[in-house]
């Protein structure tokens, strides 16, 4: 089958327009603000009026800042802040206010960025080396620059000194054995041994979480965080490298508040659901999009199981799934709408911005880095070993009680797996050019035989100042290499657990083994398996070994940013990027594969996907200060164009008349089981943007962006732009007020409202055809012509608040978002002549909070952080399709009462009132009361014969989700610890159905020792084998395995040491570490893992058929730095 589609070519001029426009931009404003620009400094130049008499010092100090916003820095004991002053300013310099405020004191002063650095005059100052009988040294920072005001005190004492204007100390009361603490706001607190009267060279780093921290925004802008007018969360890079997985967005599990994360079953390698702030769209995208560098990254996400039978053709896999995590600096996480706003469509599920590291100046540093774990099951059903096989039915484990009990269990299928990852890092640069290069090896088993996962990653990035102070280029490539075998998700068919958990307890599992055996025809050797408890099901061993799903994927990619700075406060960037992966995929089936999948002589899948991603962008931005510097202004204006190509092509057949011979000239060309595939599509957005920040004294700040998309998936439709407004404003209420009498350190409310939108999928909007074997047939389903895009309307507010001296911080945010504008499918009229056709409407509600809490401090040589997040969201249908809504072409009613999405006896069923989630099961016959009916006769259930006769059994996401790391550390020792919890949802297990009426569970076990299977408080069905047999496939009787996905785990557990340098000579950091996950569970009613899911698509969630297990996860991790 062929599919082409056309990109809608409208927009095109408009972006290109704007990109010729930008470069006039900046020559526009040059001209408006040139002149005055000429005429600021800083702070030296901040103007200031006041006029006191006999006023105390620290007064004048505080009208100060709340005119220039510069502080005041100090020792106490230096300065005396009640001392009387008569001073008086008219629209003064600051400099010229210091000089009459300090004229004739011992006070000397100097200006560092906001800060006034206040300090004693010292005459003739004594070198670091003249000290005698103590210490002495000097204070400077990462530049070399002194750091006048940084203290230096004998730690438990009261004994210091300040450092002088050259950076210089003495303290001749230091002795061997005393601990000096360094300290100046703004920087990182240093303590250091005294060992003998060397001078010290202490260098001090800039302390972030002091200083205005500033953080990545979209599209790579920086804005300090507590201008921010919505909810980001930072995080570190080591933050997914402490425990590593193949996917490293499972290292964020329970570490970010409202960051829901949910492993595929697959395994090693596979894909991961992420969702933020809920459900939105009912047939569109719900994960999250990710974005390196400021630039978005294709999703590449395979089809997603949708079904009881098998595992999709093609593996499971995503785009970031085989990214470098050694490679990150850093995260952002853009939960809310306003965040992501300026990525358009695209970033409508919440935004996940991943800023990569770069080489750094200064000699050439290598980092090594080796984690290896091992894994085994984490979460099974239990299984009994204590009756044996049916003599009537040598399938089934209802036979008599075993004298002895078997030794089979079924976790002995399973093998230790192991994962193994090898990184190095180098940096190296000059002032002017920085290097960064990596490489780095994961090496996977899974705990299923023959599950085999491989990735290679490389990367280098160099950063060149081309013009010094002007123009800078930084390019980038990467390079990954990836082979994945036989990944298991869940199942009917080709899934060896079923056959593994269903064994009959009687029989001894050994002799099949031995998966195959000579045969009537010689040139193959035949599957060894003489039970079937289901259609379909095959020895374990020959399923892992001679079924064989393979998948190989080549990926590279390059990029560049080129930056010119016009001014000291104007910038234009231009960014670009290609990325392009080759995916091939091969199914072989051997010889004496189930006829339900192959011929005798085997089956042969072999498809090659190719994506092709290109994008770019343009952006001005403008970061400037005027009015004395009461008002800042950061602008940013930009376009962006991103491109995607994907072709997809391939064969598939029954194999003819030679065995296992895999290749296209040996598949039968007749069969209705052999056919061809062709899919292409292009996929192309354009937009522009801008946004802008206005702040007043860094105490109000107001934001405001826009963007425009020309999306071609609105091709052939009126309106093919979707356009996306925000708005916000923070208040800065510490620097309003003085609140440290209250002990808060600092203090922000913040609110914001945005609009985003969500293109409808591909293809729907215009005329589509399908073309098999050279016929022509037009698509049963109508061209939408008349859709919109899908919009989210969003508002949130928060509080963001530091106590104790930033220990104690907290941060909670509200928001509320409804999505209009749902896609729905309904039978069309008879006079449109389609069978279906499309119709925008509905209206989905989610609201919820986002909060975190964290303390941290440190006791001499023992530091304590933790960090508490909790998350909540509430999702509800608003509404449908309202009554009386028309058909825009024919004019005839539209009735959609509800939506339902079925999987056999499982079905989720979308009505209004209702949640995205709510799903429903097939179950017993019940009474006029709702009880279920017993046969007074025969004393047994019914299935309930109506075949829409669902029962609501729940929803499956969480009510709550809450996570609790602690890092403890003690001279070199460090200890982490993460707990993490899910409260509510509900999911169900076909397995633990099928074991039931296997007779393998420890379940039909208890029952047959209790005399039957208690239905209800008072209802008891004597016969257990009877009642089980309603369960079928596993689907028929779900209502009866609905369980609870409330659980309680320790995510993680760490235990390093950093050896000391000395050992080495000084030359080389080691640190290793014993790294644990999911080594415990605290809490969990269901026979499954409730965090593993076997699809990371919206739906089908909470469905346990033979799914693989999770892992528990045991292991070391070794780091070196040259």
């Amino acid at each position: 089958m062929k599919k082409t589609y056309l990109a809608a070519g409208r927009g095109v001029h408009a972006v290109s327009a704007c990109f010729r426009c930008l470069l006039l931009i900046p020559i526009f404003v040059l001209g408006c603000f040139g002149a005055h620009a000429a005429a600021q400094t800083q702070q030296a130049v901040s103007r200031v009026s006041l006029d006191v008499r006999d006023a105390a010092i620290v007064t004048v100090f505080q009208t100060i800042q709340q005119q220039t916003g510069c502080s005041f820095v100090y020792n106490t004991s230096d300065i005396d802040t009640d001392r009387k002053v008569t001073v008086s300013a008219q629209d003064e310099p600051l400099t010229a206010l210091l000089d009459k405020l300090f004229a004739g004191s011992d006070i000397a002063y100097t200006l560092r960025d906001k800060h006034v650095v206040l300090s004693k005059k010292t005459k003739n100052s004594p070198p670091p080396h003249s000290a005698q009988g103590g210490v002495s040294g000097t204070v400077k920072d990462a530049q070399g620059m002194p750091l006048i005001g940084a203290t230096v005190l004998i730690q438990g004492t009261t004994t210091g000194v300040a450092v002088d204007l050259d950076g210089n100390f003495s303290l001749p009361q230091a002795k061997v054995g005393d601990t000096l603490e360094i300290s100046l706001i703004g920087y990182a607190k240093q303590t250091l041994p005294v060992t003998g009267s060397a001078p010290l060279q202490v260098v001090m780093l800039e302390d972030n979480e002091v200083l205005d921290a500033v953080v990545v925004t979209a599209l790579g802008i920086k804005r300090a965080e507590k201008s921010l007018t919505y909810n980001v969360q930072e995080v570190a890079g080591d933050i997914v490298t402490s425990v590593k997985d193949a996917n490293f967005m499972n290292s964020l599990s329970g570490k970010v508040a409202g960051l829901q994360i949910n492993a595929s079953a697959s395994g090693a390698g596979g894909s991961t659901r992420v969702v933020m702030r809920g459900v939105k769209s009912i047939n569109g995208e719900n994960n999250a999009l990710y974005v390196i560098d400021g630039i978005p990254l294709p999703s590449l996400r395979s089809s997603q199981t949708e079904g009881t039978y098998e595992t999709p053709d093609g593996g499971d896999f995503e785009g970031i799934a085989n990214f470098n995590p050694d490679d990150i600096e850093s995260m952002s996480i853009l939960s809310g709408a306003t965040a992501s706003a300026l990525y358009g469509a695209q970033g409508a599920n919440g935004v996940i911005l991943i800023t990569t590291k770069k080489g750094k100046e200064g000699r050439v540093r290598v980092n090594y880095s080796n984690s290896t774990t091992f894994s085994h099951p984490f979460v099974m059903p239990k299984f009994q070993n204590t009756y044996g096989t049916s003599e009537i039915e040598p399938m089934m484990s209802w036979g008599s009680k075993l004298a002895t009990p078997t030794s089979y269990d079924p976790a002995d299928f399973f093998q230790t797996g192991f994962n193994e990852t090898n990184s190095v890092g180098l940096s190296a640069g000059t002032e002017r050019n920085q290097t960064y290069a990596s490489a780095s090896a994961v090496n996977s088993r899974g705990i299923v035989p023959n599950n085999v996962y491989n990735r290679y990653n490389f990367s280098i990035r160099n950063t060149t100042m081309l013009i010094k102070d002007r123009l800078t280029l930084d390019v980038g490539a990467t390079y990954m290499k990836q082979y994945t075998r036989n990944q298991t998700v869940q199942g009917q068919y080709r899934n060896p657990l079923v056959g593994i958990y269903l064994f009959p307890r009687g029989n001894d599992i050994r002799k099949y083994e031995i998966y195959e055996r000579p045969g009537s025809d010689s040139r193959y050797m035949e599957q060894f398996w003489d039970l079937e408890f289901l259609k379909g099901v095959e020895n374990p061993w020959w399923i892992t070994n001679r079924e064989l799903n393979e998948n190989r994927q080549h990926r590279y990619s390059f990029n560049a940013t080129m930056k010119l700075d016009i001014t000291d406060w104007m910038s234009l960037t231009g960014r670009i990027r290609t990325d392009n992966a080759t995916i091939n995929y091969t199914r072989k089936l051997s010889a004496s594969t189930n006829t339900l999948f192959a011929s005798k002589y085997g089956s042969y899948l072999n498809r090659t996907m190719t994506h092709n991603n290109l994008y770019g962008d343009v952006l001005l931005s403008i970061d400037k200060s005027f009015c004395d510097n009461a008002f800042s202004l950061q602008f940013n204006l930009g376009a962006s164009i991103m491109d995607n190509k994907n072709q997809l092509t391939g064969y598939e057949g029954y194999l003819a008349g030679i065995p296992n011979k895999f290749t296209y000239n040996n598949i039968i060309s007749d069969n209705s089981q052999s056919f061809p595939t062709q899919e292409n599509y292009h996929d192309q957005i354009q937009a522009v943007y801008a946004t802008m920040q206005l702040g007043w004294r860094g105490m109000l700040y107001v934001d405001v962006s826009v963007r425009n998309d020309w999306a071609s998936m609105l091709a052939f439709t009126p309106k093919q732009n979707i356009f996306y407004p925000s708005v916000g404003l923070s208040a800065v209420i510490s620097s309003m007020t003085d609140l440290s009498k209250a002990g808060i350190s600092f203090l922000k409310v913040r609110g914001s409202y945005a609009e985003v939108g969500n293109a409808p999928e591909r293809y729907i909007t215009g005329p589509n055809y399908t073309l098999t074997n050279g016929v022509v047939s037009t698509a049963t389903i109508a061209p939408a012509k008349h859709l919109e895009a899908e919009r989210t309307k969003s508002f949130e507010a928060g509080l963001d608040v530091k106590f104790l001296g930033n220990k104690i911080s907290a941060t909670a945010t509200y928001y509320n978002t409804n999505t209009y504008n749902q896609l729905f499918l309904y039978d069309a009229p008879p006079s449109s002549g389609y069978k279906q056709k499309y119709i925008n409407a509905g209206k989905v509600n989610n609201w919820g909070i986002e909060a975190s809490a964290g303390y941290k401090n440190t006791w001499r040589d023992f530091s304590w952080a933790t960090t508490l997040n909790f998350s909540m969201n509430r999702n509800k249908i608003k509404e449908l399709v309202p009554e009386g809504t028309r058909d825009p072409d024919t004019g005839s009613l539209v009735d959609i009462k509800e939506v339902n999405k079925d999987y056999n006896g499982y079905r989720v069923k979308l009505v209004e009132g209702g949640s995205i989630g709510d799903f429903y099961v097939k179950g017993l016959l019940t009474d006029d009361k709702g009880h279920i009916y017993v046969d007074p006769n025969s004393n047994t259930v019914l299935l309930d014969p109506d075949p829409e006769a669902y029962i609501f059994a729940g929803n499956t996401e969480a009510r709550f989700r809450w996570g609790w790391n602690n890092q403890f550390s003690y001279k070199g020792v460090s200890l982490g610890v993460l707990i993490d919890a899910r409260i509510g949802g509900r999911g169900v297990s076909a397995t633990q159905a099928l074991m039931d009426r296997f007779g393998v569970s420890q379940d039909s076990a208890d029952a047959r020792e209790n005399g039957g299977v208690w239905i209800s408080d008072d209802q008891q069905i004597p016969d257990a084998k009877t009642f089980y047999a309603n369960s079928g496939d596993g689907m028929s009787m779900l209502s009866h395995y609905v369980y609870s996905m409330t659980n309680v785990r320790l995510r993680e557990l760490t235990l390093g040491y950093d050896l000391p340098s000395k050992w080495f000579r000084n030359k080389v950091n080691m640190s290793v570490s014993f790294v644990g996950r999911n080594l415990f569970m605290f809490y969990n009613k269901a026979p499954f893992d409730p965090e593993v899911t076997a699809s990371t698509s919206t739906y089908y969630q909470g469905v346990d058929f033979f799914m693989q297990p999770s892992v528990r996860t045991l292991g070391f991790s070794v780091k070196l730095q040259f």
